[in-house]
């Protein structure tokens, strides 16, 4: 399992999870974060969260993380932190790689996912490290977009 892409995927997610937002933006979770993201993530957080609780570094590392998303700091102390707990729990392991399977993870880089629906005129794609990737235009409008 690719720990730095988990690490990822969680940290924009983790105020939420956290609750370190307050109610009215917790409740909009799945508004900011994209339903499918959101569901993922607690999902993953159901089972990740005793683990994390039981170590104090990891918990530490995720309350930081979850104040400072950005925090590439953070995000790898919380990296090292799930590393050992999914090194040493090989069915807690299977168990969140089976629910990203399906889910689209990029570890590193800039990563930018849009999908609109019901949208006239937008662009449903995403981008990776500053590539852009499956890019589709509403009507007949394409484009490749270079960062």
């Amino acid at each position: 399992m690719d720990v730095l892409a988990l690490t990822t995927f969680l940290a924009p997610c983790l105020p939420f999870l956290l609750e370190k937002v307050g109610a009215p933006a917790l409740h909009s979770a799945a508004n900011k974060l994209g339903e499918e993201t959101w569901n993922i993530a607690k999902a993953i957080w159901a089972k990740l969260q005793p683990k994390v609780e039981s170590e104090a570094a990891a918990k530490i590392a995720s309350e930081k993380l979850a104040e400072k998303p950005e925090s590439t700091a953070w995000q790898e102390a919380l990296k090292d932190e799930l590393t050992t707990i999914l090194n040493n729990d090989a069915i807690l392991a299977k168990a969140i790689a089976d629910l990203l399977k399906d889910t689209p993870i990029v570890s590193g880089g800039n990563v930018v996912q849009q999908t609109v629906q019901n949208n006239q005129g937008q662009v449903i794609g995403m981008m990776s490290g500053g590539e852009a990737k499956n890019i589709a235009g509403i009507d007949t409008v394409q484009s490749d977009v270079n960062l």
